[in-house]
């Protein structure tokens, strides 16, 4: 095996722990200095930024013309952080659902996985069919965001006597905006280690995974998959030992949701055809995935 694979094995792996705790660290406390429940900054900062490393591999796999990486990477990634990234989070600790996970997006979760295989039924997901993901995934992040905001706000009933404190105070205001600045550098810090580090990661494992000869998909099913999932992986683990479940829980529905609706509604945007489908992943791995979620 060359060197330089195994170094980018190893490097890519110690920048998704350190990724995985600054962005821990930065979205928990972002989400009690905005009011915010660590399980909703779960499902849309975290989930989002742990699902960078997907869009990247998919949308240039697509333009790249291999599209059963592109699928693959998504489906499999999907099945990893279930199975995967929730078993090995529940080792350190038990994982309690809330009760809005339950209720209102696992549900959303388990719609997408079912939609996207019946959109690619013909073989193809088109530009059209991603432009319909993207939709619904941009209507359940603002829902999701909005009855945050209004339970934090009606719950405590605080606003407006906070909103009375600021104007009285305007360095106390000042003083508040310099946490959150920190806590957005973090964020973003977090998810720049992440994404590095899932790069290296499939970098050195496809590379291995090429040599042996196997088709694009298998590779996006099994070693690139897991690969980005990497992020969620650690970021959870790191969240559970944190004491942040609800976000670990968050991050694993609502990367889900990302996938499906971003990374892969997005890829099939941006491709020139769309995405194939190859009916392989018709007849095992698109079921298997919405069995997982369900």
């Amino acid at each position: 095996m060359d060197v330089l694979v195994v170094l980018a094995l190893v490097a890519g792996f110690v920048l998704l722990v350190a990724g995985g705790e600054t962005l821990v660290r930065g979205a928990g406390s972002l989400a009690r200095t905005l009011g915010m429940s660590s399980l909703v900054v779960g499902l849309t900062v975290v989930s989002f930024t742990t699902s960078a490393p997907e869009l990247a591999v998919s949308t240039d796999a697509a333009f790249s013309g291999y599209p059963g990486l592109a699928v693959g990477n998504v489906v499999g990634s999907n099945i990893a952080n279930i199975l995967l990234v929730l078993g090995a989070s529940a080792l350190f600790f038990p994982l309690a659902a809330d009760s809005r996970v339950v209720r209102a997006d696992i549900p959303v979760m388990a719609a997408f996985s079912v939609a996207v295989p019946l959109m690619a039924l013909d073989g193809n997901l088109s530009r059209f069919e991603g432009c319909v993901l993207l939709a619904f995934l941009l209507v359940y992040v603002t829902v999701t965001v909005l009855v945050s905001r209004r339970r934090a706000t009606g719950g405590s009933g605080s606003a407006p006597v906070s909103a009375g404190l600021a104007a009285q105070a305007p360095g106390r205001a000042n003083a508040r905006a310099k946490p959150i600045l920190v806590d957005v550098v973090l964020v973003v810090l977090g998810a720049a280690l992440l994404v590095a580090g899932a790069r290296l990661l499939v970098h050195g494992a496809s590379a291995i995974a090429a040599a042996l000869g196997v088709s694009d998909l298998l590779i996006g099913l099994t070693v690139v998959a897991i690969g980005t999932s990497l992020p969620e992986l650690v970021t959870c683990v790191v969240a559970v030992v944190r004491g942040e479940r609800d976000m670990a829980v968050g991050n694993v529905v609502g990367s889900n949701v990302f996938n499906l609706g971003v990374v892969l509604g997005l890829t099939a945007v941006v491709a020139p055809e769309g995405i194939a489908v190859a009916p392989t992943a018709l007849r095992f791995d698109l079921p298997i995935m919405a069995a997982v979620a369900w």
